[in-house]
């Protein structure tokens, strides 16, 4: 279990959500951790995870400081573990997904920054088509919200290459930026909503005590720190019941036996 005084700045955080991307549902812990650590492991190396963002992040540090820090993430609700029968899978939280998206678009709108002034003549757009769709409708808000002109060529070479819907965007955005300065943004529907997390907030905050209330009675109890690292690296869910509905349901079980 990761150590209480690791330090864990919000970079290291951003940069393994964006190694764990790579992974998520396929692979667990250890694989994430050799991704970070930029290994040359052969499994790694055949399905192209050397290409990966995030890739030797950690080149520096030992396989068991990275597994800490990837333990870390779990423990403070960025990765989750999922079993496929007995396979335990990394998965992204709910907190977890919408900060990569945060990273994704913040990424790929520095990328488009890069490309603004000079269209490369042999940029290929398709590496846009397949990504999340809400994630993609996200990105281009944020492209209008830039109110700049600049990004017009690189939307006119990508509109012919997507589906209608996100063509429909594309072209959106483009008579917005076309219009000049408005004093609405745009919202593009189907666009990616935040609900855990708001841009700009601290990633890192203190972890306490959380107050779950009880199906079966209905009170509120409290899920302590230790119990909810003991069910985050089990792979487990919170507990639905409070202490006491659960010694009970134990015991009615134990009666029918």
């Amino acid at each position: 279990m990761a150590d209480q005084a690791l330090v864990v700045t919000e970079d290291d955080v951003r940069a393994m959500l964006l190694a764990g991307d790579s992974i998520v549902g396929q692979a667990g812990r250890s694989m994430l951790a050799k991704v970070l650590k930029g290994s040359r492991d052969k499994k790694l190396l055949a399905i192209g995870l050397d290409k990966s963002a995030g890739y030797g992040y950690f080149r520096s540090l030992t396989l068991d400081q990275i597994t800490e820090r990837v333990d870390w993430m779990i423990l403070h609700d960025f990765f989750a573990i999922d079993y496929d029968r007995d396979m335990p899978l990394l998965v992204f939280t709910d907190r977890g997904w919408e900060i990569q998206i945060e990273n994704m678009t913040e990424l790929m709108l520095k990328q488009w920054e890069m490309w603004a002034d000079t269209v490369p003549q042999d940029l290929d757009m398709t590496y846009l088509k397949d990504l999340n769709r809400s994630m993609i409708l996200l990105f281009l808000e944020k492209v209008a919200r830039t109110h700049d002109a600049r990004y017009l060529p690189l939307l006119r070479q990508w509109a012919p290459i997507d589906y209608r819907k996100v063509r429909e965007a594309i072209g959106k955005v483009i008579d917005y930026l076309e219009q000049g300065n408005s004093e609405s943004p745009l919202m593009l529907e189907g666009a990616y909503r935040s609900f855990y997390y708001t841009p700009g907030e601290p990633l890192i905050e203190p972890r306490g005590s959380e107050r779950l209330k009880c199906w079966e009675c209905g009170k509120r109890f409290e899920w302590t720190v230790e119990e909810q690292d003991k069910f985050r690296m089990r792979g487990w869910k919170p507990p639905k019941r409070c202490e006491s509905c659960r010694e009970n349901r134990h015991g009615q079980r134990e009666a029918w036996l």
